[in-house]
């Protein structure tokens, strides 16, 4: 990757889903051709909380590396419009823990919580999910969008601020998942 930031083949190195010892190794690695690693890309939300608990945020910041946080909206778990108790369709039901069982109704409180918070600003809460990853030093939230009104409501995140208070109450809330 350093051959082809040198070569003018592309702009910066990124990693995806590398721990925190992978990225300290490719970290150094790039240092002594003069390159800084610009990201690692790992799962990280309200409903996915790893980063903070096995060392990769804190070597992100450590570093100065951006985390860029993919499923930031843990699937549309963290939308509001899945309601406990509905049967959800195609994988993800299959495959997210979220939407089996009781999943739904474990996220619901979650839920409850980001709707009241963005009552307050007039924000979806999918926008107050999203504004609680940017509002994490060195995380940068990439959440998908499967139409151009997804796209303009995940981009109202960017139009306000929590208070820090709020961000404490998601942090309290969802510290289940930060296994």
């Amino acid at each position: 990757m350093a051959d082809a930031v040198e070569a003018g083949k592309i702009k910066a190195v990124g990693v995806s889903n590398y721990s925190a010892e992978q990225m300290r190794l490719a970290h150094a690695a790039l240092a002594e051709r003069g390159i800084p690693l610009a990201s690692n890309q790992v799962e990280y939300s309200l409903l996915h909380r790893q980063p903070e608990t096995n060392g990769v945020l804190e070597a992100c910041r450590e570093l100065g590396v951006n985390l860029i946080a993919y499923q930031p909206l843990a699937s549309g778990a963290l939308t509001g419009k899945y309601a406990p108790g509905a049967r959800v369709s195609g994988l993800r039901r299959f495959m997210m823990s979220q939407f089996r069982g009781k999943g739904l109704e474990t996220v619901a409180p979650v839920v409850a919580l980001l709707r009241e918070i963005g009552g307050r600003y007039s924000k979806t809460p999918a926008q107050v999910a999203l504004r609680w990853l940017l509002e994490k030093e060195n995380v940068l939230p990439i959440p998908g969008a499967k139409n151009g009104l997804q796209a303009a409501e995940n981009a109202g995140a960017l139009s306000f601020a929590l208070a820090s208070a709020e961000v404490e109450a998601l942090d309290q809330a969802t510290l289940a998942w930060r296994r």
